[in-house]
């Protein structure tokens, strides 16, 4: 089974680079990037706006310039918190499945997967594998409406091609 490698930027590794013809389909999701990517520039604004007024104001408190900069950078680091959710991808091709959540990366042959499901009431799909175990897929979520179900689809017609070919 494979092993979860967190932080794996893919460097000499035979996946690299997305315009490999490894991967036949690659699918990210749209309205939960366009979300985190909005929430993260209120939250920076809003910390930079709170550091940089922390000082003009009578509160009984001495705030210092040293304050003002950690609040911003408070700021700076949930943003980049927030961005994190902008990572997940589903790759597919001849050689099996990558799925990138978070913070780390899956790898799966075809010989470990039993197909895909998008259950009642989830808000992203899943990977079911061999060992009835499943791995959910950030990529791949309800609130994208046709864009999930076109992804769905593309990934049970390339998983019946290469499972098909053992």
């Amino acid at each position: 089974m494979p092993v979860v490698r967190i932080f794996r930027r893919n460097a000499g590794s035979p996946a690299a680079g997305s315009d490999s013809p490894d991967w036949e389909f690659e699918v990210r999701p749209r309205r939960a990037v366009r979300t985190a990517w909005i929430v993260a520039v209120l939250i920076a604004a809003v910390f930079t706006a709170g550091g940089i007024w922390l000082r003009s104001g009578s509160t009984g408190v001495n705030f210092r310039v040293a304050d003002q900069v950690a609040m911003i950078g408070i700021g700076l680091l949930g943003a980049a918190a927030v961005l994190l959710l902008t990572r997940p991808r589903v790759r597919v091709g001849a050689r099996g499945v990558s799925v990138r959540n978070i913070l780390g990366d899956n790898d799966f042959g075809w010989d470990h997967i039993r197909g895909v499901s998008f259950p009642d009431r989830k808000s992203w799909a899943r990977l079911e594998l061999v060992d009835d175990d499943y791995v959910p897929m950030l990529a791949i979520r309800s609130n994208d409406r046709e864009h999930a179900a076109q992804a769905m689809s593309r990934l049970r017609e390339l998983g019946a091609r290469y499972s098909g070919n053992k």
